[in-house]
């Protein structure tokens, strides 16, 4: 902002130095999506790659898998946010994305010091890779991530001058090296070389989407969020559901147990029915009707609604919100 950017750009800046300094949690590889408030006007942009187009469900079960894995080449999407990152710019940033992207170029290249939060994640998910990834594919991450044959301690300095040079090439050419140059070329030799099913022309093919923002309005106010295949959906779909409560105290068993009760039901119907738009079965007008919200309601009593999950996602996202002078905003999340 002070360079004389706008709120897109604060937040492109945000989050490639996030992509650097907590890496524990998002990633170059990452998917983004934003809300953007520009001009008075909404904006919503899916920035999700999808599957590669070589892997089915016919080739995972060919290969022994019940459930998609935690690790290996399985679980691995085209890659959205360098993607994202350009397309903000184009559209609605003030500075070169050159520029924007440099701090989080000079973090990588010069270092900064391991946050108390990143540090513990980090030494958490280095001892569980040391047990589960075997094999010389998984090598690189060590030699990126675990310098000294550990994870960076809590304030010491961390540093990658390949993930630099890796920033460089995507700030200097708009995200095309990453999705038809050089960078795609070395993805798809090492997809190619380790059993992976990512190839160049699944990274050719990937345009972030603009896209209609999704609403409810609860109790007179519109609340905004991107369609699926994001999750927001989950919000709106619970506020629906409690609209019809009322709230007159705050700190009562009563409010805290419906609120609960209305997310997890919710998030359980969300697991089962949000996924590739192209896919779904139920549409969102559907899942945002007042007769899908009236008959979720009655399913709030005085007793705990059972979740329907049978498996809590692990994390990996980080969220930011940026404001500028002129009442732009951007609300952003890579995961």
């Amino acid at each position: 902002l002070k360079a004389g950017g706008n709120a897109v750009d604060a937040a492109i800046a945000t989050a490639a130095c996030l992509t650097v300094v907590e890496p524990t949690s998002n990633g170059i590889g990452s998917d983004a999506f934003a809300l953007l408030f520009v001009d008075g006007q909404l904006h919503g942009l899916n920035a999700s790659g999808p599957a590669p187009q070589r892997i089915s469900i016919q080739e995972l079960e060919k290969n022994g898998y019940n459930d998609i894995p935690d690790y290996g080449w399985v679980p691995v999407t085209v890659p959205g946010a360098p993607g994202g990152w350009a397309a903000l710019s184009s559209r609605f940033g003030k500075l070169p994305l050159a520029k924007v992207l440099q701090p989080a170029v000079e973090y990588a290249e010069q270092g900064y010091p391991v946050s108390p939060i990143a540090g513990s994640y980090w030494e958490r998910e280095f001892n569980t890779f040391q047990k589960k990834l075997k094999g010389e594919e998984f090598s690189y991450w060590f030699q990126t991530f675990a310098q000294q044959g550990r994870a960076p301690r809590i304030g010491e300095t961390w540093r990658s001058q390949d993930m630099a040079a890796t920033l460089r090439s995507i700030a200097e050419t708009r995200s095309e090296s990453f999705y038809r140059g050089d960078l795609a070329d070395k993805i798809d030799r090492f997809s190619r070389k380790y059993g992976g099913y990512l190839r160049k022309d699944d990274l050719e093919k990937f345009k972030p989407e603009w896209v209609e923002p999704i609403k409810v309005n609860y109790k007179g106010y519109d609340i905004w969020e991107l369609p699926p295949n994001g999750q927001g959906i989950v919000v709106l779909m619970a506020l629906n559901i409690l609209k019809e409560f009322e709230f007159k105290e705050k700190e009562v068993v009563d409010t805290y147990h419906r609120q609960i009760e209305a997310m997890k039901i919710a998030l359980g119907d969300g697991q089962v029915q949000i996924t590739d738009p192209k896919f779904m079965k139920t549409s969102v007008e559907e899942l945002l009707s007042d007769n899908y919200a009236e008959e979720k309601r009655k399913k709030i009593t005085k007793e705990a609604v059972l979740p329907t999950m049978n498996k809590i996602d692990r994390g990996g996202t980080v969220y930011l919100s940026t404001a500028d002078e002129d009442g732009n905003m951007v609300s952003y999340v890579q995961s």
